[in-house]
């Protein structure tokens, strides 16, 4: 299993960042696909969840109406839209996958939002 997130950057307050995750060594549409975020200090914490097909997604409270968590299983790829960001958002991103028992992550991709 690989996971490779990419995306991130020094973004303004206000803006927008497109994340993806290109997987590969499983069967991508089989699986659930999560976005966490890691802060400073601060233990890592679900952002986004979405189905295998895509029919189902959640959110935490906190990015609610700004973030968009989408797939594309003919790309084996996962995105994550984040619009009005906010300093509070500054984190490390990972992409996440369960097969079973055991948890995948990718190698995080850097956020920082600030003017």
């Amino acid at each position: 299993v690989q996971l490779v997130e990419s995306g991130g950057g020094l973004v303004q307050p206000g803006g927008s960042l497109r994340l993806s995750c290109a997987a590969s060594g499983f069967t991508f549409s089989g699986y659930a696909m999560s976005w966490y975020r890691q802060a400073p200090g601060k233990e890592r914490e679900l952002v986004a969840g979405i189905s295998s097909y895509g029919v189902t997604t959640n959110y935490a409270d906190s990015v609610k109406g700004r973030f968009t968590i989408s797939r594309d299983n003919a790309k084996n790829t996962v995105y994550l839209q984040m619009n009005s960001l906010k300093p509070e958002d500054t984190a490390v991103y990972y992409c996440n996958v369960r097969r079973g028992a055991r948890a995948y992550w990718g190698q995080g991709t850097q956020v920082t939002v600030s003017s």
